[in-house]
């Protein structure tokens, strides 16, 4: 059987992807992903236009957001549900859930779609050992967010990855073992305004 080149390359791959040896289950993986489309960035100052600086509001959002639109939603933090602004891109897919501050601005905003990106290339779906999060930068999750691991980003202090871990059955008051934890698969991108 004759293979054109492109063929043979994918073939190739697959086959030496067959043939890799097994990895350390004590470090992280970093594996490069690929994605369909990256509406927003998530970094350390801000998500797309938004910062700490941007007015609490459906308008100002969406002017933070250009081709985006704003509607009002419920969604859980960890420790309540509370009514929040989301934002949607122009095929109506909601992309951010965007939270009110006390001083009427913003306070955080949740990713929560994987047509986004976080600090480091993290993308809602990814699993643990995909990103290389350290367990070191994680905490069990309690209340609504129960069962999953909310972790820090790497390089960052306002930034948390939310874990939710398939078929984990606790104990909840604390991580699971390594093994469960690697297959956790990233829910939430959170970023916190800096005060």
């Amino acid at each position: 059987m004759r293979l054109p080149l492109a063929g043979f390359s994918c073939f190739l791959a697959l086959s030496m992807a067959a043939c890799t040896p097994t990895i350390d289950d004590d470090g992280p993986l970093q594996v490069a992903r690929t994605s369909n489309v990256t509406l927003v960035q998530i970094t350390p100052e801000g998500v797309g236009g938004i910062t700490a600086d941007t007015d609490y509001g459906e308008k100002a959002i969406a002017a933070a957001l250009p081709g985006f639109t704003t509607s009002g939603t419920q969604t859980a933090e960890e420790d309540s549900t509370e009514w929040v602004i989301a934002a949607f891109n122009s095929d109506g897919f909601q992309v951010l859930q965007v939270f009110k501050g006390a001083n009427g601005k913003v306070r955080a905003v949740h990713g929560v779609t994987h047509h986004l990106t976080g600090p480091n290339g993290e993308r809602i779906g990814m699993t643990f050992a995909e990103i290389g999060t350290a367990r070191s930068d994680c905490r069990d999750g309690r209340n609504l967010w129960r069962g999953m691991a909310i972790c820090k980003a790497r390089g960052t202090d306002n930034i948390q990855l939310v874990y939710a871990i398939p078929g984990y059955d606790g104990p909840f008051d604390e991580l699971p073992p390594q093994g469960e934890l690697r297959k956790a698969m990233l829910q939430r991108i959170i970023w916190t305004a800096k005060k």
